[in-house]
């Protein structure tokens, strides 16, 4: 292998398919990137064994070949080299990569050992979406459990009316839902694979066991999560009437005030709902705190606590102005919507208070 690349290629392939390769590895093989140089392109992959990425750029070829080198290693001396023009070669069991007066030599492992996921296969259905947009507003729910590993990613399902995006811990839930793009069977995309989204509109292919997401150059196929998504649509409520309407900055404001009283993570919030206001308090051992914000609201009194931290991240993912909480007891989950993000519902567990 021998070959000539500019120095912004081949730090944009490096960057994009190293947020891949996991930094410490058992494995060795799993902490490089396979180089595969062939007709004027230059091909680099990284694999954790759950998900390939690949991205490609031009380059001049003199000699072909494939290997591979440690992806942190690479991306280092690329990161700082000193020269726009950056020449790979292979010599002997080494790669020799030179930029300007700089020249470094890297132990490198053969290309016959980077494993294969990409497997055989079709994938059944293919469509275009901006997928890291969809997925954005429910990822936050995305459980990190390991014993229900179910709820280790994003439900991805779409009917020939609509396309849903569903996440929970069990603690609170995101589902977002546009007209439909395609239609395919449930599908639960991993969380990593989920962090990993390119922006903008990408090419998506799905298939029983895999996702492929397409962007330009640069392409990754992930396995998904092999297990049953519960089913959602049991978990949000129909019949909450008692609706109270606060502005999303002010109630947001006030509960990470009255929170500050405690320095443990998921204090409860009590919200206390009456015409006109919403009573935001929390306690804890070194004190007590009380905030309030004004409302829309015309039912009967009604107390409600929430994870402090729960529902700050709910809100963080609706636009500015006003929100509905629509509620039914003190014992049930709450719903969270915003006129101005239509689609997209939220749902919160209480927490005794």
């Amino acid at each position: 292998m021998k070959l000539t690349i500019q120095r912004a290629d081949l730090s944009r392939v490096i960057t994009n398919v190293g947020r891949v390769v996991e930094a410490r590895n058992t494995i060795p093989i799993l902490s490089n990137v396979l180089l595969d140089a062939k007709n004027n392109t230059l091909t680099v992959s990284g694999t954790d064994l759950d998900i390939l990425a690949t991205a490609s750029a031009p380059a001049k070829i003199d000699k072909p070949g494939s290997l591979t080198v440690s992806a942190k290693l690479l991306g280092d001396i690329v990161k700082k080299a000193g020269s726009d023009d950056i020449s790979i070669e292979k010599k002997g069991d080494s790669l020799i990569v030179s930029s300007g007066r700089s020249k470094f030599t890297l132990a490198t492992l053969p290309a016959t050992d980077f494993p294969d996921i990409a497997g055989t296969g079709e994938f059944t259905t293919e469509f275009d979406i901006d997928l890291a947009a969809f997925f954005a507003p429910v990822a936050f729910a995305i459980s990190s459990e390991e014993v229900r590993y179910y709820l280790n990613g994003v439900y991805f399902a779409s009917t020939e009316f609509e396309t849903v995006a569903v996440a929970t811990d069990g603690h609170r839930l995101s589902r977002h839902k546009i007209s439909s793009i395609s239609e395919f069977a449930g599908v639960i995309v991993p969380r990593k694979i989920v962090s990993l989204l390119p922006k903008g509109t990408v090419t998506v292919a799905v298939s029983d066991t895999k996702i492929r997401i397409a962007s330009g150059d640069f392409v990754m196929i992930s396995k998904l999560i092999d297990g049953t998504f519960p089913d959602y649509q049991r978990v949000i409520p129909t019949a909450n009437d008692k609706i109270v309407t606060v502005d999303r900055e002010a109630i947001m404001k006030a509960a990470d005030r009255v929170a500050s009283i405690s320095s443990e993570r998921g204090r409860a919030v009590k919200l206390s709902i009456a015409p006109g206001s919403v009573a935001l308090t929390a306690k804890s051992d070194v004190g007590y705190a009380e905030d309030e914000v004004a409302a829309e609201y015309s039912g009967e009194p009604l107390s409600i606590g929430f994870n402090s931290q729960y529902l700050r991240d709910l809100l963080s993912v609706l636009p500015g102005g006003p929100v509905n909480i629509a509620l039914a007891d003190a014992g049930s989950p709450g719903v969270v919507t915003s006129p101005a993000f239509e689609g997209l519902t939220l749902v919160a567990m209480p927490m005794r208070i």
